[in-house]
């Protein structure tokens, strides 16, 4: 018999009984942030849960883990604890358990609407790393800055490529991102340009959420590597196009990159996405021994990023794009990442990189959308874009679709407001 909650689930909601996705959250007066999963139209605080003793299994029973203002004890503990967790709360949940159904005093200090709920960084990042794990993306970015003859280079194939990202600018969905200043590429035998960025874009990624992390000097074996991970986010690591074109080589994305990635605030765990496992593309050349994996698994995810234009009431769908097309896994990833002895710590993130797919509506980024401004994006008549305007909202949404059920990100979004004078 399919799982159902005693709480009243929409079909198409993000957070039925089978995602309980977690996030960290604050409501008035007190704005304490703690602990909660999503079920339908409410965030279940587990700081009310734990204290009133029904995480009564062995690893969770004496913990103070939900009693934090972040996630980042709990992600320590392990994929044991995780499933104990994650079982407690489904049996808690679910219509057949009156523990919490038949509690009226302890349901109206759990549930709480979530629109009453200010989500904030679920976890504290310590440090983040953005990997380049899309072959579409690779390819149409190597085309368009370095031409068809040879645009992915030869190590892509190899390993995971990424780059050491700026934490301190990670931020929650709805914060608004301040259009960055920076270089520009000369123009001729001009000097470099100084100014407000005139290529912004957005990336359509997702990111890893590091759970319990490694010694340093101990790498993690690929085939262990898929336990290190909590679960996902939907992630927008925006980019100044102009700036990262003239900072990059040769060590790489610089201030094109740092001053804003936006998060949206739901983990969706590695266990609620299980049912939703795919076939990674085959790759070839084989991997070295140290990346290949038993089972090369991705996930069945559609996502979509939607632009609502300055000053309009209307968004418009310029992306619909998958997980499932990346080139390297999740595991990969994160073996890669410490086989140098990197020591990896809860609550770090990892980016895929975009992720685009291989029909010209599955792109990740206005830069491929619109061969770097060439080829303008219409939105709708008379509204075209070749880079993102002072204005611009832009929203990502993730999801996957069982059987009768949905199981969902929510939603990434920003908006971008004028570089200060």
């Amino acid at each position: 018999m399919a799982l159902k909650s005693f709480i009243e689930v929409h079909p198409d909601s993000h957070f039925p009984i089978q995602n309980l996705p977690y996030g960290v959250f604050m409501t008035a007066p007190d704005l304490l942030p703690r602990p909660g999963v999503a079920i339908g139209e409410y965030v279940l605080d587990l700081s009310e849960i734990a204290s009133a003793g029904l995480f009564d299994g062995p690893l969770l029973k004496n913990s103070d883990c939900f009693n934090q203002p972040n996630l980042n004890k709990f992600l320590s503990l392990g994929r044991p604890a995780w499933k104990e967790a994650r079982a407690t709360l489904q049996k808690l949940l679910s219509s057949a358990e009156p523990a919490l159904r038949d509690n009226e005093a302890l349901r109206s200090k759990s549930l709480i609407p979530l629109k009453k709920a200010a989500m904030v960084l679920p976890v504290a990042i310590h440090d983040y790393t953005d990997f380049f794990s899309s072959m579409y993306h690779a390819k149409n970015c190597g085309t368009i800055f370095r031409g068809p003859e040879n645009p992915i280079v030869p190590n892509w194939f190899h390993l995971p490529i990424a780059y050491h990202g700026r934490a301190s600018s990670i931020v929650i969905s709805g914060t608004d991102i301040v259009r960055p200043r920076g270089q520009s590429k000369p123009v001729g035998d001009s000097s470099p340009q100084f100014g407000p960025s005139a290529k912004l874009d957005f990336e359509l990624e997702m990111a890893a959420v590091v759970g319990t992390g490694n010694l340093l000097g101990n790498p993690v074996d690929i085939n262990e590597a898929e336990d290190h991970i909590f679960g996902l986010v939907l992630m927008n690591d925006w980019s100044a196009r102009d700036i990262q074109a003239w900072e990059y080589v040769p060590l790489g994305p610089f201030l094109g990159k740092s001053f804003g990635t936006t998060v949206s605030p739901w983990i969706v765990t590695l266990d609620a996405l299980e049912p939703f496992k795919c076939d990674a593309p085959k790759q070839d050349p084989p991997p070295l021994p140290y990346l290949s994996e038993k089972a090369s698994k991705n996930y069945d995810i559609s996502l979509e990023v939607q632009i609502r234009p300055a000053g309009e009431q209307d968004a418009y769908v310029v992306t619909r794009s998958n997980f499932k097309h990346l080139y390297w896994t999740l595991p990969q990833q994160l073996a890669h990442h410490t086989v140098n002895g990197c020591n990896l710590q809860p609550g770090d993130l990892l980016g895929t990189g975009t992720i685009s797919g291989p029909e010209p509506e599955s792109l990740g980024c206005l830069l491929e959308l619109t061969w770097n401004g060439q080829n303008p994006l219409e939105l709708c008549t008379g509204i075209h874009r070749k880079f993102l305007e002072d204005g611009d909202e832009v929203v990502f949404t993730g999801q996957c679709k069982g059987d009768g059920y949905t199981v969902g990100f929510g939603t990434c979004a920003g908006k971008i407001v004028p570089s200060p004078p």
